[in-house]
């Protein structure tokens, strides 16, 4: 009973997705659908699309560069068309000429007459340092919104590598499970027979019983892990993580390991966490300048065209006290100069000023850490994806010496020259070997994820 649920089992693994989709309909989109074959370059592309986190990111980048742009504008001179119309309550005196609506008919001084239309072009500029200041604050802005981005798309390749390659080892460990499994079932067969020709005792039917049993344990355990790591990853690459899908198996064939000195070199250029905390430090430096520009005057530059008259017309009406043939000219224009002077505010611009201090202190220490914290990172991650290296060819050898040993202990067990225990232990000897060799390769591949981390450059 228990051979043929393993038979099951496996003929179910091999089914092609359309039957697999007919079984489990919730799990599968349509009975005609062939899997998606994912390459890690497309599951990159997938998850940059789909993970929110790095969509954050570029819309920070995004707006700080338009708040540079308004900051550059901010330092241009603005234009406006200013349209206006006003009605003031008249007083019930008249002029001088019998009039009503003359100078003196309306309740309100600051107003200019009963009917009053304005429709003015109005340039605007104010120069000062503080304007200046926001504009070089922005540009730092910027460029650290382009470092944080950068620093999440790398985080985001390094957390794809490593379910990408996570997925294909417990694939792969999965495939060793039933393979065990199937070998346990051989074994267990092969007992049972030498047990009939009395060969052997009980004991060993015994022993290859449990055995096949754990290795089926072991095998159901890896499949709900496989099925686990492939919804992980459904989870950045699709609307719906349930998608079925296949990955590119390139285990076996992992880049080399950079050189040392290139990698260092890649690093100390194109680090965007120091980046970051280097325009993170300029955009301190910016707010010490901005609050400074505290105690300096602002001066405004102000020019304006247009109509502000009783009548919404170039020329107003005749006056018969002026010239009969000339008409007032409504239409022209005004300018002014104000240059504002700080001069008590209570102490409020010196702590803008100390406050933004505090903060630049701050950044500097920052940047400190984040460039000892890089120095530190560059060994560790190019030392541990060395020694990965070294140990994926060493668990290589190690299933091949495996593969051997059970081979041979098989050998003497069907001539009685070894014992059942000896041949459980070659199994599992094997079985322990290719998931080291599964976990050594993700290990490699995980370290190199991390060195792209600093350097940029995923090998």
């Amino acid at each position: 009973m228990a051979v043929l649920m393993l038979a099951c089992a496996a003929a179910a693994q091999n089914q092609p997705a359309s039957i697999q989709s007919e079984q489990n309909p919730a799990s599968a989109q349509s009975a005609t659908t062939q899997p998606v074959v994912i390459t890690l370059d497309e599951a990159i592309q997938r998850a940059e699309k789909n993970e929110p986190n790095f969509a954050n990111a570029v819309a920070a980048q995004k707006t700080a560069a338009l708040d540079r742009s308004i900051a550059r504008a901010g330092l241009l001179p603005s234009v406006r068309y200013h349209n206006q119309y006003l009605f003031t309550q008249s007083n019930g005196t008249r002029n001088l000429n019998g009039v009503a609506g003359g100078p003196d008919s309306f309740v309100f001084i600051a107003n200019n007459a009963i009917h009053e239309y304005a429709s003015q072009a109005v340039v605007s500029e104010t120069l000062g340092l503080a304007g200046i200041a926001q504009l070089k604050h922005a540009d730092a802005a910027a460029a650290q919104a382009a470092a944080l981005a950068e620093v999440a798309r790398r985080g985001l390749v390094f957390t794809v590598v490593q379910q990408y390659y996570g997925l294909l080892a417990a694939q792969q460990k999965l495939r060793i499970a039933q393979r065990a499994a199937t070998e346990a079932n051989d074994f267990l067969s092969l007992t049972q027979k030498l047990e009939q020709g009395r060969v052997v005792a009980h004991a060993d039917v015994l022993k290859a019983q449990l055995e096949y049993e754990q290795r089926q344990r072991d095998a159901q355990n890896a499949q709900l892990l496989a099925e686990n790591a492939r919804l992980e990853l459904g989870i950045l690459l699709f609307p719906d993580p349930r998608t079925s899908y296949s990955l590119a198996d390139d285990m076996g064939t992992a880049p080399s390991l950079p050189d040392r000195t290139a990698v260092n070199a890649a690093a100390q250029k194109s680090n965007p966490d120091v980046r970051a905390a280097t325009a993170a430090l300029s955009v301190a430096n910016e707010d010490v300048k901005a609050a400074r520009a505290g105690y300096l005057p602002d001066l405004s530059l102000n020019w304006t065209y247009g109509i502000d008259a009783p009548q919404f017309a170039t020329y107003g009406p005749l006056d018969p006290s002026l010239n009969p043939a000339v008409k007032p000219r409504n239409l022209g224009y005004s300018a002014s100069a104000t240059l504002d002077i700080p001069v008590w505010d209570w102490f409020s611009t010196h702590d803008r000023v100390k406050q933004s201090k505090i903060k630049r202190s701050v950044a500097k220490q920052a940047l400190t850490q984040t460039q000892k914290r890089l120095l530190a990172d560059l060994d560790e991650y190019y030392n541990e994806a060395e020694i990965a290296q070294k140990q994926v060819a060493s668990f290589e050898q190690s299933v091949k010496d495996a593969t051997e040993s059970l081979r041979l202990t098989h050998l003497r067990y069907k001539a009685a020259e070894a014992t059942a225990l000896e041949v459980v232990d070659a199994e599992n000897l094997l079985a322990q070997a290719e998931q080291a060799y599964a976990d050594g390769t993700v290990r490699y591949r995980v370290a190199l994820a991390n060195l792209q981390t600093l350097t940029g450059v995923l090998p």
